[in-house]
């Protein structure tokens, strides 16, 4: 049964950082891709990054060129790097898991797996 589980949320002033990790076990399969997603209160939840098997990624306007997101194969865990945060940032991030490897996707639906989230908060 593939789990995953985040970690490195917390509180930190408008033009931080913070890093976030994901750690993935009980995998069947070799390669797969991971995401990042986040959702604040009353809004949908909104694609952050994405990385495939190889270490192709994908972000969108909103975070490109702040947020970098990375992967150790050796120990399943992905990393999200936060930088230059900003109270916009504010929300539960989720990690994701797409079992096909090649894309990183920004579809939410393309992830069967996902973690249980972590809070980040972002003070102005």
């Amino acid at each position: 049964q593939v789990r995953l589980v985040e970690s490195g949320g917390g509180l930190v002033q408008a033009g931080g950082s913070l890093r976030l990790s994901c750690v993935a076990s009980g995998l069947s399969f070799r390669r797969y891709s991971m995401g990042w997603f986040r959702q604040a209160p009353g809004k949908e939840r909104e694609f952050v990054a994405a990385i495939n098997w190889s270490g192709s990624t994908f972000y969108p306007d909103s975070v490109k060129g702040r947020f970098t997101i990375s992967r150790d194969n050796a120990k399943n865990t992905v990393i999200l790097q936060m930088d230059s945060l900003k109270s916009e940032d504010t929300a539960v991030y989720y990690c994701a898991l797409d079992p096909s490897g090649l894309r990183a996707s920004p579809i939410a639906s393309v992830y069967p797996y996902w973690g249980q989230g972590t809070q980040v908060t972002v003070s102005s």
